[in-house]
């Protein structure tokens, strides 16, 4: 199957940005109608794909999970600020939802270190931990949005989540432009012969693939 972590990745780099420059610079406006096409675009893109990678599991089943039901829960905030944003509703109930799948990242981001997956265990656990953090206290940025130092706390932490997850990400671009052999491909071999049995010989040997990544 298709391996579009990657997807999933840069809109996420790209959401966490969208959502940092909004606590900066557009929460305070009172129509902030112009800025939901942005989150409404992140959110399809990770609820599609992440509800995707959840119910097909086409990377193993810790990343599947973790990669993909985040990309779920982040979706459907985004999806959810869209359309409070459109229709000019408070912002706070979607932080007091958000507590939850920020709690769920930082436990990821553990296990991810614990267990040593990936590459670089420590940078994806960080990444987790930090996008995790940002959700755990987004109901208190959204509560006080009046305030002008917690606004831009919350936006350097969501800028440092971005910011840490763009090593993966277009890393992740760099590996998978890469086409890898299938495993079961064989390599040209010398033309079939037969025994004195009349049965055919062994085909050459098969040539190892590729180590992915």
């Amino acid at each position: 199957m298709i391996d579009y972590v990657t997807l999933l990745l840069v809109n996420m780099v790209a959401g966490l940005v969208v959502l940092a420059s909004f606590l900066w610079c557009g929460i305070e406006h009172k129509d902030c109608r112009d800025w939901a096409p942005a989150f409404g675009i992140s959110g399809l893109v990770a609820t599609v794909a992440g509800f995707a990678m959840t119910l097909t599991w086409p990377i193993p089943a810790p990343y599947a999970m973790a990669y993909g039901e985040m990309s779920v829960l982040l979706g459907v905030l985004f999806l959810g600020a869209a359309w409070a944003l459109h229709y000019g509703w408070r912002l706070y109930p979607l932080g007091i939802y958000a507590f939850f799948p920020g709690v769920a990242a930082i436990v990821i981001g553990v296990r991810f270190f614990t267990l040593s997956l990936t590459l670089v265990p420590a940078l994806t656990a960080v990444s987790f931990i930090v996008t995790g953090s940002g959700g755990v206290f987004a109901a208190v940025a959204l509560w006080k949005q009046h305030v002008r130092i917690i606004r831009i706390l919350g936006g350097l932490v969501m800028l440092a989540a971005a910011i840490l997850w763009v090593p993966t990400t277009y890393m992740g671009y760099w590996a998978h432009m890469k086409v890898e052999q299938p495993a079961n491909a064989r390599t040209e071999s010398p033309q079939e012969i037969s025994d004195p049995n009349g049965k055919e010989a062994q085909r050459g040997e098969q040539e190892p693939s590729a180590s992915t990544q």
